[in-house]
């Protein structure tokens, strides 16, 4: 007698119609909610032939000439990058037909310090100076000198043409002594280094692990300048921002939109400005914001009540207005009048529903927090996204948007297990996510108070037992 199982019986444990899916399946397929677009930004980073249309720039150098400059991490098109390549190949070999004419080109000492620097920058991306090495020209000089000599053993990520370029380059500078001058550089130019690269992501898709130390030495580095923000100060603002404004949309819409929603009076004096004042783009109200609250915080805390607070009263007002009519009609039969109706049937009738319409309202709140962030003052997370991105260091722009992300999603997530211990009559049980996210956020506090609290109040329980 077969044991097999029927063919159909695994997928409809999957697809089954109407059905919620068991815990295990749905923990599984939130996990994969999130691993399958990280892997696939990992595989349009980590393999070339998946798509990688730039090149970025290991060496670069200068063209005569040439007012553009590119340096060190600079992305270039595949397209445009041989002929980079063959310019300042084109330039060496000018150089060297002078030399064997006995008629050398002679740019100037100066010039040819600046040519012996470009591979400072190529010595810090390989870990074979320091940054504060870099700034220093007898470092410099003697990477030349290791370079030339081979002293790096299998790790020397240089092209045959630019070890060419090293090595005839030493033979005019190696008998120079330190410290470096200028003035002991030769007036004959030297060759310039090659430019090398390797095939990469455009500049605005940084590779995960550049965005994961990115953001890691932005969050957690000390600040040095008293008067620029820590990123967490940033954070915090921008959270003061968005939570600001929808609180006070909360405050004044919801109550009008329960009003809207229980009599037809109100639904029809108020709802048809507020529905066509939805279609209104709030950031054409930024000037008019600005003019009335000038410009620190409160026209941006204005800009987000306003984007937030009419879609509020329109979803509040038809959840109110889907409350079960048998509830009405049984108090008025037991005598309720209206103000007990409202306060008594209708409002806790509706606090569940209510309870996911702000959620939801919530993450629309977010979305408003770049524009109103951007009027008057430019401040918070906003204010560095912006400069960041003007400056093309998208490395540095990612992790914040991730973290508004998170921070929209985590709060989305309390606020979703919250809802169960609030509303216990619903016989609905937190899913396994959202218990996950509260029992990290509730960790916080807890370590806040035993690690730093603890320090604080110990001294002063030892001066009051001493007194």
């Amino acid at each position: 007698m077969s044991s097999t199982k029927p063919v159909g019986r695994a997928n409809s444990r999957w697809f089954a119609i109407g059905k919620p899916l068991p815990s295990r399946q749905r923990s599984i397929l939130t996990l994969c909610s999130f691993l399958i677009p990280l892997a696939v930004w990992s595989a349009v980073s980590y393999l070339p032939f998946v798509w990688h249309p730039d090149i970025k720039l290991t060496i670069s150098a200068e063209r005569e000439g040439i007012s553009t400059i590119y340096t060190r991490g600079d992305h270039l098109s595949k397209s445009f990058f041989p002929t980079f390549v063959a310019a300042v190949k084109a330039e060496n070999a000018a150089v060297l037909a002078a030399r064997a004419a006995g008629e050398p080109i002679a740019p100037g000492r100066r010039s040819n310090l600046k040519t012996l620097r470009h591979i400072a920058a190529w010595g810090i991306g390989n870990g074979y100076l320091t940054a504060e090495e870099a700034k220093n020209d007898d470092a410099i000089f003697q990477l030349w000198a290791r370079a030339a000599k081979g002293d790096f053993g299998k790790q020397l990520p240089l092209s045959p043409d630019n070890i060419k370029v090293v090595k005839e380059n030493w033979i005019l500078i190696k008998d120079i002594e330190l410290p470096l001058s200028s003035r002991d550089l030769p007036n004959e130019a030297l060759l310039k280094l090659i430019p090398q690269g390797k095939s990469s992501n455009p500049v605005y898709l940084p590779a995960p692990h550049e965005v994961l130390l990115s953001g890691y030495q932005d969050f957690f580095t000390e600040q040095r300048d008293p008067d620029d923000p820590s990123m967490w100060q940033r954070a915090l603002h921008s959270m003061k921002i968005v939570f600001g404004g929808f609180l006070l949309a909360a405050i004044v819409g919801v109550p009008i939109a329960i009003l809207c929603g229980t009599f037809d009076f109100f639904s029809r004096i108020f709802e048809p400005f507020i529905d066509f004042f939805r279609y209104l783009p709030a950031p054409a109200f930024s000037t008019l914001l600005v003019a009335v609250f000038l410009a620190h915080d409160a026209p941006k805390i204005a800009l987000v009540f306003v984007g937030t607070f009419f879609q509020l009263v329109l979803v509040v007002a038809n959840t109110t207005r889907e409350i079960d009519r048998s509830l009405i009609e049984a108090s008025q039969t037991l005598g309720a009048d209206r103000r007990n109706i409202l306060l008594r049937v209708i409002v806790p009738g509706i606090l569940p529903q209510l309870y996911n319409d702000l959620r939801i309202l919530l993450g629309w709140a977010w979305t408003w927090l770049v524009i109103a962030e951007l009027i008057g003052v430019k401040s918070g997370l906003t204010e560095f996204i912006e400069t960041q991105g003007r400056w093309r260091n998208f490395d540095r722009v990612f992790p914040v948007i991730i973290l508004i992300g998170f921070i929209g999603f985590f709060t989305d997530q309390i606020l979703s297990w919250l809802r169960v211990f609030l509303f216990k009559w619903t016989g609905e049980s937190p899913n396994a996510f959202s218990r996950v996210v509260a029992s990290s956020v509730a960790a916080g506090p807890r370590w806040f108070q035993r690690e730093v609290l603890d320090q604080r109040l110990d001294p002063l329980a030892d001066r009051r037992n001493k007194k």
